[in-house]
């Protein structure tokens, strides 16, 4: 259905993707792997209209096609979601599943229609529940990708892009989204299908494409059938293992955090624990459990009952006082709300420090730039440069940022939801090795992940979060990944 031949797209100072070949069948499921700064995203804007390739062709069902823009994509037949989901939060799910196609009649929006094929295309999805007439920036992460692929089904596309879908996705809402996957590719859509996670390429892809620095090296192979080792040494250059830092084995110190009844009605109920320096705090749970809403409340950015202790000092229900006494927060959505993306990466690092540089009114940029790019160089920051754009960094390197963000101060807590999401497995491996070292630095961490295998691999210590309550609290090394399925799925505690 798809052919993409010696694509080639120039940017200044850099050749993003260097002749790249896709080809992709009508009903199957192509997974398209790599690092970050491979070349996917670049290679899908370019078949979505976003750029125009310097070199190459691209065929569609037989036809030479060059979508000139978006909208021409769309209309050719080719729908793109992606990872940063382009939906427009002031407007409704409705309004964001049509957008630009709207049903009219005289110049005017049918609304009636509007939300009644907004409601038939979320019921096909398995998610009737969303509410057409919702604001979408009421949603949350999850209901916010069924909204964008909504739309993508909106358009009858005969070729849907989906650049890391269940990266907001509880369990049982990825199990929906292959069954819809499947559903669409039984009507003969083909779906290309960007993805970090090897065991959903498994599962749900046909054939593997392989790009490395701008340039395929795989085409093709068979999705269930290639080991892991070849796939994750065609993406890297390098073999690397699923290995988590040793932990040091020395005991944690002093009690730094203290968590205490902690409750937000309808959200989670009697949280208490502690964190002490030195150690790391997972919370496994499905999306919507209360994890990420927990953070939020330690941090003091979502109103609860409780107290929230920073070695012995009340930080209850103030971000200000969490900041003050040395807590740091990286959220799940770094790039809407951790990130100036048009700023550099030293004004990104330096952002929650200014007092620290300010001198009668004026900030001492040079101290300033000094002591980012220790930073940059410490937490190995790729380029190295501290005055580029932020937004020019792959997803890895802009969470290193953040966690840089927060050591200017000598922070004695941090605070991670999602760390590595929408990382690649090189990044990963030197984000958990980052992790690793700040916790046996005597900084003591609170982790949110997806991934129980992640969870378990870097926590010293693992809570286990159902329906908003803590059902397990125990050391990581005694749970397993079964377990704890086991656990949040079913509510069975250890």
């Amino acid at each position: 259905m798809l052919i993409m031949s010696g694509i080639v797209k120039q940017f200044p100072g850099v050749r993003a993707l260097d002749g790249v070949d896709l080809d992709v069948r009508a009903g199957e499921v192509h997974c398209l792997l790599g690092q970050n700064g491979a070349g996917k995203s670049t290679l899908i804007k370019v078949l979505a209209g976003v750029h125009q390739p310097d070199e190459g062709t691209i065929e569609l069902n037989g036809e030479a096609i060059r979508p000139s823009s978006p909208v021409d994509a769309i209309r050719l037949g080719v729908a793109t979601m992606y990872q940063e989901l382009d939906l427009v939060d002031g407007l409704s799910v409705a309004e964001n599943i049509l957008l630009g196609h709207e049903p009219t009649r005289l110049g005017f929006t049918r609304r009636r229609a509007l939300r009644s094929t907004a409601t038939e295309i979320l019921t096909r999805l398995g998610h009737g529940e969303i509410k057409p007439s919702t604001e979408v920036g009421r949603l949350s992460p999850a209901a916010k990708q069924v909204v964008s692929m909504a739309r993508a089904l909106s358009h009858e596309a005969r070729v849907i892009v989906m650049d890391e879908p269940s990266a907001a996705l509880a369990h049982d809402e990825v199990a929906n989204l292959f069954r819809i996957i499947r559903e669409l590719t039984s009507q003969d859509v083909a779906v290309v299908y960007i993805s970090h996670r090897l065991e959903e390429i498994r599962e749900i892809g046909d054939r593997v494409t392989v790009l490395k620095d701008g340039r395929t090296v795989a085409v093709g192979l068979p999705a269930r059938d290639t080991p892991t080792s070849q796939v994750v040494s065609l993406m890297t250059g390098r073999n690397v293992e699923y290995v988590f830092p040793p932990r040091s084995g020395v005991a944690p110190g002093a009690e730094v955090l203290r968590v205490e009844n902690l409750t937000a009605p309808g959200v989670f109920t009697d949280i208490s624990f502690a964190v002490r320096a030195g150690e790391i705090v997972g919370l496994a749970g499905l999306v919507g459990s209360g994890r990420s809403e927990i953070l939020e409340a330690v941090y003091g950015a979502r109103r609860a009952s409780g107290r929230v202790l920073l070695e012995g000092a009340s930080v209850s229900r103030s971000t200000t006082k969490a900041v003050r006494h040395g807590m740091g927060l990286a959220p799940e959505e770094r790039k809407a709300q951790a990130l100036l993306l048009d700023q550099s990466v030293t004004a990104n690092i330096t952002l929650g420090s200014l007092s620290r540089y300010a001198r009668f009114g004026w900030l001492d940029r040079a101290r300033e730039d000094v002591e980012a790019r220790q930073l940059v160089e410490t937490l190995d920051i790729r380029p190295p440069d501290p005055q580029r754009p932020i937004k020019t960094l792959s997803g890895g390197n802009q969470q290193k940022a953040v966690l840089a963000r927060w050591l200017l101060n000598g922070r004695k807590l941090l605070l991670l939801d999602e760390p590595t999401r929408g990382v690649d497995v090189g990044a990963r491996a030197e984000l958990y090795a980052v992790i690793r070292k700040l916790a046996d630095d005597g900084i003591g961490v609170l982790l949110v992940s997806s991934e129980v295998p992640e969870v378990l691999g870097l926590a010293d210590r693992v809570l286990v979060i159902r329906e908003g309550r803590v059902i397990h609290e125990g050391a990581a090394t005694d749970l397993d990944e079964h377990a704890v399925l086991d656990m949040i799925m079913e509510g069975s505690a250890a």
